[in-house]
């Protein structure tokens, strides 16, 4: 069947729906179609009555209050579902593991973040059920860093009363999903895992105590605020055989990441990238599409993630080091694709 065939078809079961408008005054023991809302400017926005609400004769100076002369008595189709349940049946069929969901209010529903992780959301069924018309689903990006209780989704109908079809569409869509992901939910979020890291800090006047390191103490807050942790730091001057031999010292004591500061630049004495690779790391990249953070380099030394982190990551707040660091903390493995999707949207501060 065409989507234009399919269309005509919901179009006509949705008028068997029907909207009975009634005087408030005559509304007494009939029950409210939809919520209503109330706003009194600089104090308060929000639910005055709630859908199915018994309307009582102490009611109508409250409607009358907020401009309702009349309520409308809904009379649904077999066909059709009002919009909090439209909303409620599409957010239970896509939600996961790490997510709760709110109440519905007026047609909405919000997907919010239960533990601290990174979400996934696919984005082929995003864009497939925001093309289906009279219903949306909004959502932040993939693999973003979500706290306990932040909005990462939310399902709406858009209309008062949306075809059950539409519905039914996206359930099919997201049970598609899980049968195929190992009943994995279309948006959901991924535990971060505890990890230690071994940070090594290079440069001579680091090294020999001219000036204060400041690259430690960042890189502990970044890990720390995922539920990681420097377990180790270490200092070298800009020597490529003593970088070489600290990065293996770490790589002896069994940390799950390696993090190396300083000397990530082009400039003929920055010698970080070069003693990485001498190290024996699988470079990914050295090099990212994103600013700040372009100069990141990543690579993997025997298993173990190892990066090059950028003088950025000390006063910018948002790098590619914020980008990448939560992944390798979800357990992912980067890949050269995934340092090119950095591209996109990839400016930050400039």
């Amino acid at each position: 069947m065409s989507h234009t065939n399919e269309n005509i078809e919901i179009t006509a079961a949705s008028a068997h729906t029907k909207l009975r408008e009634v005087s408030v005054y005559d509304a007494i023991g009939l029950r409210l179609a939809h919520d209503l809302t109330q706003i009194i400017p600089g104090q308060f926005k929000g639910r005055l009555f709630k859908k199915g609400h018994l309307v009582t004769e102490a009611d109508i100076p409250k409607l009358l209050d907020i401009g309702k002369e009349h309520i409308y008595i809904m009379e649904l189709g077999d066909n059709d579902l009002h919009e909090d349940d439209a909303a409620l049946r599409m957010a239970r069929a896509l939600f996961g593991k790490g997510i709760t969901l709110t109440e519905p209010h007026e047609g909405k529903v919000s997907l919010k973040a239960s533990q601290l992780g990174l979400v996934h959301i696919d984005r082929e069924i995003v864009d497939a059920i925001n093309r289906l018309g009279e219903i949306a689903l909004a959502t932040v990006k993939t693999n973003t860093v979500a706290q306990p209780g932040r909005q990462l989704a939310a399902t709406r109908a858009i209309p008062l009363y949306v075809p059950k079809a539409r519905v039914e569409t996206v359930e099919r869509l997201a049970a598609e999903y899980r049968a195929a992901h190992e009943g994995a939910a279309p948006i959901r979020v991924r535990p971060l895992h505890r990890l230690k890291a071994g940070l090594l800090t290079t440069g001579g006047e680091v090294f020999s105590g001219r000036i204060e390191d400041k690259f430690g103490p960042a890189v502990r807050n970044k890990l720390e605020a995922l539920g990681s942790e420097v377990a180790e730091q270490r200092f070298a001057p800009d020597d490529r055989q003593i970088i070489v031999k600290e990065i293996h010292y770490l790589l002896s004591k069994r940390y799950d990441m390696i993090l190396v500061t300083g000397g990530m630049s082009v400039d003929p004495d920055d010698r970080t990238p070069g003693a990485i690779k001498a190290a024996g790391a699988h470079i990914v990249s050295y090099g990212t599409p994103m600013l700040p953070g372009s100069m990141l380099l990543i690579g993997y030394l025997d298993g173990v993630p190892i990066m090059g982190l950028p003088g950025c990551v000390m006063h910018d707040p948002y790098t590619s080091f914020d980008v990448l660091l939560p992944r390798i903390l979800a357990g992912d493995t980067i890949m050269q694709d995934d340092i090119v999707d950095m591209g996109y949207g990839g400016l930050y501060g400039c």
